[in-house]
C-alpha cells in the first residue's frame, strides 16, 4: 500500500506540486474567523450591551425604586421612579428657597417659597421649574442608562485612543422628546469596563457647527446595585460639577413626596 501510495504521489507534475505548494500557503495566510474578529470594532448593541451590563444590568436599574442627589450644590432631588412623585429643593440665584412636590407624568403638584406656598395660579411657573430642574440634573448623573429610550437617534461614532485606552463613541441626537431635543451628545464607552469616562455636547441654541464641550465622568461606584459616577470635570476648561448626596434607598417615607416638612 505504501509503494502504491508513493506512486500516487510521483505521479504529480512538477506544475501540480507547485500548485498544491501555493495553496496551502494561501490557506495557512487566511485567519480563523475567531483571529478575524479580534480587534474589530463591536456593533452598536454590543457596546450598548456591555454599557447595561457594566451599569449593573437592565433588571437591578428597573428594580431601583428610589434615587435621590444633589446637583451642582444649588438643588436635591428625591425620585420615586417607579410612580414619577418628584421633591425638588434648593435656592433660586435671589436666595429664594424652593420646594417643589410634583408628579413627573401628570406634571401636577405644589410648590412652597421661603416657606409659603404658592398660589394655584402661580403654581405652574414652579412646577415647570421643577421638571426642568429634573430634565437637566438627572440627564447629568444618568445618560448612560438613557441611551436606549424612546425618542434617542443613537449612532457609532467609531472608535478612539485616549490615554492608553480605546473607547467606542456613540452619537446622540433626539426626536421630539424632552425640552431641547436640538441638542446633540457623544459618548466615550471605555472597551474595557463598559462604563462612559466622557461626554460632549452641542446645545440647540448654539451654532451647528460649535465645538463640542467635553467633560470627563469620574468616580464611578456602586450605590444600591447600580454603578454611578459623582465627579464631572471638563475637559480643557477649570469647570467642575459634583453631583452628590447620592443614594438610591430602598424605602421612602411618603412625606418626602407629601410634605414641605424637612426630608428627615
Amino acid at each position: 500500500m505504501r509503494a502504491n501510495r508513493r506512486q500516487r504521489l510521483g505521479g504529480l507534475g512538477s506544475g501540480a506540486v507547485a500548485a498544491i505548494a501555493a495553496l496551502a500557503i494561501a490557506l495557512a495566510a487566511v485567519p480563523s474567523p475567531a483571529a478575524a474578529a479580534e480587534g474589530a470594532s463591536p456593533s452598536l448593541d454590543a457596546v450598548v450591551d456591555h454599557v447595561t451590563q457594566a451599569l449593573g444590568g437592565k433588571k437591578a436599574w428597573d428594580d431601583t425604586h428610589y434615587v435621590k442627589f444633589s446637583f451642582a450644590g444649588r438643588r436635591t432631588h428625591w425620585w420615586d421612579k417607579w410612580t414619577g412623585r418628584h421633591r425638588v429643593e434648593g435656592s433660586t440665584r435671589e436666595g429664594q428657597k424652593y420646594i417643589v412636590l410634583e408628579n413627573l407624568n401628570t406634571r401636577e403638584g405644589k410648590a412652597w417659597v421661603d416657606g409659603q406656598e404658592v398660589a394655584a395660579d402661580k403654581a405652574k411657573e414652579w412646577l415647570d421649574r421643577g421638571y426642568g430642574a429634573w430634565i437637566n440634573d438627572t440627564y447629568w448623573l444618568l445618560m448612560p442608562y438613557k441611551l436606549r429610550d424612546p425618542g434617542v437617534n443613537l449612532a457609532a461614532a467609531g472608535e478612539e485612543t485616549i490615554d492608553g485606552k480605546t473607547y467606542d463613541k456613540l452619537a446622540l441626537s433626539f426626536g421630539k422628546v424632552g425640552l431641547t431635543p436640538g441638542d446633540r451628545y457623544w459618548a466615550w464607552i471605555d472597551r474595557g469596563t463598559g462604563l462612559m469616562d466622557r461626554w460632549a455636547y452641542v446645545l440647540q441654541d448654539q451654532p451647528a457647527d460649535a465645538a463640542p464641550t467635553v467633560w470627563k465622568w469620574e468616580g464611578w461606584q456602586r450605590y444600591g446595585n447600580v454603578m454611578l459616577a459623582p465627579h464631572r470635570a471638563q475637559v480643557g476648561g477649570d469647570g467642575k460639577i459634583e453631583l452628590g448626596d447620592i443614594a438610591v434607598p430602598a424605602e421612602l417615607p411618603d412625606s418626602v413626596f407629601t410634605s414641605p416638612a424637612p426630608v428627615q
